[in-house]
């Protein structure tokens, strides 16, 4: 046997036809693929599938080798699933792509006896994040009466498809055509230091609000909770504040904006002037003037690294403000799906910045093009700047070991659970993969890691 082995061996023919030599190579990389295919297949089943858990989940992979321009696997990729907050990366592309280098903070037209202002959208103006205000200081500088139109707004304040009752809660911000202070108010509970933990049951706590309001507030009076809470009114700025027994406790409530009504009550005591509402400005002049106020980075790091709803809204807007002319979501989504998003394998219902909706739906093929443009068009530097890395951002308790290989977006609703995003392998290959996973029974940090293992595995692999 071991003789005849051989002879087969050496007796081979050398296959010398063209065409025949191409099948073969052709059957050759055929057979490689459908070895990869069924690889990490068996990684995905191992990894994910068998969990009691997702076995009536709804999964879609779609993994695409850059370095080789080659997809390795597809699980359900053409299928449509609920992405969460992986919509972000679409609203992330719109403001890399059309808002230049820095925000546009305030658009405005002057004469001899006043200044014109047209609010952009930019969420910068007083937020926390940033400390320099270029439109506020001129504001305080200028000596002429200020007047405000919002005749570009042309949008609701909640998105489409939003849980209604989450309007109390700091991850669902209202919109706004001139956003000041991140459109909530940030508001505190101190006992005072010097009193004994015995004394501390009976002494009244400082509580305040920032920025300062006029708006109206109410105590429940004799009522003490363990945590310090504020339920604003749905349909008006009235808060109802609960003390509690906390030594210091702080709680964000996004306030109803009513358009820019209450931008322009609040800003009064930072500016030292008043602002008048014209609310029938009829048409905006050529000539508007441009204040930039942060680096668009600045913004766009943290929308990605915490996930913030705000501002993914607010960045969309912004594009809708540069590229029409005003803010509405619906016009700007379906110009983009029309034009710079055209070639998207699967036409996506994109409803909102954020991801907020259930309404949204989106294919795993459709995050690895817009990925994959991303890469092309902006570059990973940038990019890598941007996006969360292991042990920092939304994956702080994720890809810890051997960090700076992964740079994703993540998303979570209750059920779902989805990341979108670069890898780097082992053998320095760029993988761009899509996660998407919809109706799940489990725990969302469980889903998490399995879904680390399943892409560290990948990693080693390939």
């Amino acid at each position: 046997m071991r003789s005849r082995s051989c002879f087969i061996f050496r007796s081979t023919p050398v296959v010398t036809n063209p065409v025949l030599k191409s099948f073969l190579l052709i059957a050759c990389g055929w057979l490689a693929a459908c070895s990869t295919q069924r690889q990490i297949s068996k990684a995905a089943n191992a990894a994910l599938f068998q969990d009691s858990t997702m076995q009536h989940a709804h999964v879609g992979i779609s993994l695409f080798n850059a370095t080789d321009n080659k997809y390795l696997f597809d699980h359900n990729a053409k299928k449509y699933f609920v992405p969460a907050s992986n919509t972000k990366l679409f609203s992330c592309y719109a403001a890399l792509k059309y808002l230049g280098d820095s925000l546009p903070g305030i658009k405005y037209w002057a004469n001899d006896t006043a200044v014109y202002l047209v609010g952009t959208g930019d969420p910068s103006l007083l937020h926390p994040d940033f400390k320099k205000n270029p439109v506020i200081d001129f504001l305080q500088q200028t000596k002429k009466p200020v007047y405000i139109t919002d005749i570009n707004w042309k949008d609701e304040a909640l998105g489409n498809g939003w849980s209604w009752n989450d309007y109390n809660d700091n991850y669902m911000v209202e919109r706004s055509a001139l956003p000041v202070y991140g459109n909530y108010i940030h508001w505190v509970q101190e006992m005072g230091d010097s009193v004994s933990n015995a004394a501390q049951e009976d002494q009244t706590p400082s509580i305040y609000s920032i920025p300062e309001i006029n708006w109206k507030v109410r105590f429940n009076a004799g009522i003490m909770r363990k945590a310090f809470f504020v339920q604003r009114n749905r349909d008006e700025n009235f808060f109802l504040i609960t003390e509690g027994k906390e030594k210091k406790k702080e709680q964000d409530v996004p306030f109803v904006t009513h358009g820019i009504q209450s931008a322009i009550e609040l800003l009064p005591d930072t500016i030292g002037k008043q602002i008048t509402y014209l609310p029938e400005f009829k048409k905006l002049p050529a000539n508007l003037h441009t204040i930039y106020s942060q680096p668009v980075d600045s913004l766009l790091q943290p929308m990605m690294y915490r996930s913030d709803n705000f501002f993914a809204e607010q960045s969309l807007l912004m594009v809708s403000q540069v590229k029409l002319g005003e803010m509405n979501d619906s016009r700007i989504i379906d110009t983009l799906l029309k034009t710079d998003l055209a070639d998207l394998p699967q036409k996506p219902r994109w409803v909102d910045g954020s991801g907020l909706s259930r309404y949204n739906l989106f294919t795993p093929n459709d995050f690895v093009v817009l990925l994959q443009k991303m890469q092309r068009e902006v570059g990973m530097k940038r990019l890598q700047g941007i996006l969360p890395t292991g042990g920092k951002g939304t994956l702080a308790n994720l890809y810890k070991q051997d960090s700076n290989y992964i740079f994703a977006k993540t998303g979570t609703l209750s059920g779902i659970v989805a990341l979108s995003g670069y890898l780097y392998t082992k053998k320095n290959k760029l993988l761009i993969f899509s996660v998407l996973i919809n109706n799940h029974t489990g725990s969302a940090g469980s889903i998490r890691s399995r879904v680390e293992s399943f892409l560290t595995g990948i990693r080693d692999r390939y």
